[in-house]
């Protein structure tokens, strides 16, 4: 089974994690089953960026981005080559490590209390 590797991240993730992942889970999905909670403003439906991350390894082994993520990622701020929207980076049968942003074009995010 493939692994996440989620390098750390200041609030959703300080010390990082290891995630075991199932193929065909978007990146998103397997984050938020984690307790990692990514921002998903839009459902899950690539109708915004604030589940944007960086592939830093294992990019080229996720599905092709849509035109319609590649018109969101325009908007995410710190894009990369390596961009993706979690909820659309499809987990294959390879290793990934992935940074979440530090941050989003949301200025104020909404937590669950």
């Amino acid at each position: 089974m493939p692994q996440i590797v989620i390098l750390p991240h200041p609030v959703l993730c300080p010390d990082g994690a290891v995630l075991e992942s199932p193929a065909g889970k978007s990146v998103c999905d397997v984050l938020l089953e984690n307790d990692i909670e990514i921002e998903h403003a839009c459902d899950r439906v690539s109708a915004c960026t604030t589940c944007h991350v960086i592939v830093r390894e294992g990019y080229d082994s996720l599905n092709e981005p849509q035109e319609t993520e590649e018109d969101m990622l325009d908007k995410a701020w710190g894009l990369e080559p390596h961009s993706r929207l979690s909820c659309q980076a499809i987990v294959a049968g390879q290793d990934l490590v992935v940074e979440i942003p530090k941050y989003t074009i949301n200025h104020a995010a909404e937590k669950s209390h």
